[in-house]
C-alpha cells in the first residue's frame, strides 16, 4: 500500500522511529487525553474541521494532534518557538501520523514565520496558539483569512495578555478561548510544569549545583511560584523580584526574600525571568552582576533579557557548552546566558512533564470542540474555558490516579444553598 506523505518541512524523516517511541511513552502519562481521544474516535465532533496549531512541537503536543485528528479534524502544526521543536517528534508526526508539520529545531526567524504562513495556508477554521503568533499574523498580514476562522485557543499567559488587550481595543477579529486561564491548566501546568522543567533545563545546560546558590526569580505568578518552590527544595537561597505588591507580599509570606532587581543583581548566582514582560534583566543589572553569574528565561518570548544591551557590554562571546553562551564583559566579568534567552525548559530540556500537559491539552481538545459547537453564538472577545469542562478534566484526572473524593450530602447541599438556617 502506498502511503501519501503530507506537506511538511522537518529536519529528517529518518528520525521518526525514535520520535514515535517517545510519543507513545508520553501518551502513557496522559490518561485524560487518551479518554477524550477514545470518545473523539467514536463521535467525530471535529469532522472535516481545519485546525492550524502553533505550539511547542513536543511529544505531548503530538498526542494532542493525534486526538484532534481522531475527532475528525484536518490538522497542521507549526512551532511556537524556534528552539522548542523535538525533531524526531516532528518527523514521526509526518511519517507515522500523516499530520502536516512545519518545524525545525534552531530555525531562523525567516523560516519560523514561513512555517507560520504554511500553517495559515491550510486556511484554518480554528487556530491554536501558544503565544498568539498565528493570531498576530492573521491580524497583521492576512486579515482576509479572519472571515474563514470561527475561533481560536490560546495556551499561555503571554498570549492571553496580548489577546485581552486586542479585545479591549475592539480589534480582535474572531473569538478566543483562554485555555491558559483554566484552573486545570495554570494551577498545574504553570506551577508544577514550569517549576520542574525550568530547573531541569538549567541542570542539563550547566550541571551546576543548585544547593547553596543565590537564586533570583523575576515574577511571582504561578510559573514563578513553581520555580521558587523547586529551587528552594534543592537548597537554594531564593530571592523574588516582583512589581505587584500583592504577589510580593505572598512571596514574603511564603518565606522568600523580596527585593529590587538592582539589589538582587549584586548577589545572585542564578537568575530566572518569568514575567511575560520586556527587558526585566538589562544593562544596569548586568553591570552589577558578579563574575560567573548565570541567567535564563522561562517566560514565553525571548525579550525578558535584554540581549542587545548585554552584547553592548561585551568584548567577546563564545559557546562554552550546548545552550550556554559566555559573555566576557569589558569590566572583566563573565556572564552566562542559557538557551539564547529563549524558554530554557524547552531549549535545553524537554518542556513540561506529560502528566501535567495531559490536563492542558485536554483543555485544548475540549475547547476546540466547544468552539465548533458554539461558533454561531460566540462574539469577538476572549472567553474562559467553561467551568464544566474545567471540572470534568479535574475529575477525570483524579479517576485516572485512582483517587476518590467526598460528595456532599443532601443536607449539606441544602445548607449551602440557603440563607435562612443561620448558625
Amino acid at each position: 500500500m502506498t502511503v501519501k506523505t503530507v506537506k511538511h518541512d522537518v529536519k529528517d524523516l529518518s528520525l521518526a522511529e525514535k520520535g514515535k517511541l517517545r510519543i507513545e511513552w508520553a501518551d502513557n502519562q496522559m490518561p485524560v487525553l487518551k479518554i477524550i481521544r477514545k470518545r473523539f474516535e467514536k463521535e467525530k465532533p471535529l469532522k472535516d474541521v481545519r485546525i492550524s496549531a502553533c505550539l511547542h512541537v513536543t511529544t505531548e503536543t503530538a498526542n494532542l494532534m493525534r486526538t484532534l485528528k481522531a475527532g475528525g479534524a484536518d490538522v497542521v502544526l507549526c512551532a511556537s518557538n524556534p528552539l522548542s521543536t523535538q525533531d524526531d517528534v516532528a518527523a514521526s508526526l509526518v511519517k507515522d501520523y500523516d499530520i502536516g508539520t512545519f518545524s525545525i529545531n534552531g530555525e531562523d526567524n525567516k523560516t519560523y514565520y514561513e512555517h507560520i504562513d504554511a500553517a495559515l495556508d491550510h486556511h484554518p477554521q480554528i487556530t491554536m496558539d501558544d503565544g498568539a503568533d498565528v493570531i498576530s499574523r492573521v491580524h497583521s498580514e492576512r486579515k482576509e483569512q479572519a472571515k474563514e476562522i470561527i475561533g481560536g485557543t490560546e495556551e499561555t499567559t503571554t498570549g492571553v495578555i496580548r489577546l485581552e488587550a486586542m479585545a479591549e481595543q475592539k480589534v480582535l477579529l474572531y473569538p478566543i478561548v483562554a485555555v491558559n486561564d483554566a484552573k486545570t491548566k495554570h494551577l498545574f501546568d504553570n506551577k508544577y510544569g514550569t517549576g520542574q522543567s525550568t530547573i531541569d533545563g538549567i541542570l542539563r545546560a550547566t550541571n551546576v549545583l543548585i544547593a547553596g546558590k543565590n537564586f533570583v526569580v523575576f515574577g511571582y505568578g504561578m510559573c514563578g511560584r513553581g520555580v521558587t518552590a523547586r529551587a528552594q527544595g534543592m537548597g537554594a537561597n531564593v530571592t523574588v523580584v516582583e512589581v505587584d505588591p500583592l504577589k510580593a507580599l505572598q512571596a514574603v509570606m511564603d518565606g522568600f526574600k523580596v527585593t529590587t532587581a538592582v539589589e538582587a543583581a549584586k548577589t545572585g548566582d542564578i537568575f530566572i525571568t518569568v514575567t511575560g514582560d520586556i527587558h526585566v534583566l538589562r544593562k544596569e543589572h548586568f553591570e552589577l552582576m558578579k563574575d560567573g553569574a548565570i541567567f535564563a528565561n522561562a517566560g514565553h518570548f525571548d525579550v525578558e533579557i535584554d540581549k542587545e544591551a548585554l552584547q553592548g557590554l561585551t568584548k567577546s562571546k563564545r559557546r562554552i557548552r550546548d545552550f550556554v553562551d559566555e559573555y566576557a564583559l569589558k569590566n572583566g566579568n563573565r556572564l552566562y546566558l542559557l538557551g539564547e534567552g529563549r524558554l530554557v525548559n524547552l531549549a535545553a530540556a524537554e518542556g513540561h512533564p506529560a502528566i501535567v500537559m495531559d490536563m492542558s491539552f485536554a483543555n485544548q481538545a475540549l475547547a476546540a470542540e466547544f468552539m465548533y459547537k458554539n461558533a454561531d453564538t460566540l462574539k469577538k472577545t476572549v472567553y474562559p474555558v467553561p467551568k464544566d469542562i474545567d471540572e470534568k478534566i479535574a475529575r477525570l484526572k483524579l479517576e485516572s490516579m485512582g483517587i476518590a473524593i467526598e460528595k456532599l450530602t443532601e443536607e449539606q447541599v441544602k445548607y449551602l444553598a440557603s440563607w435562612e438556617m443561620g448558625t
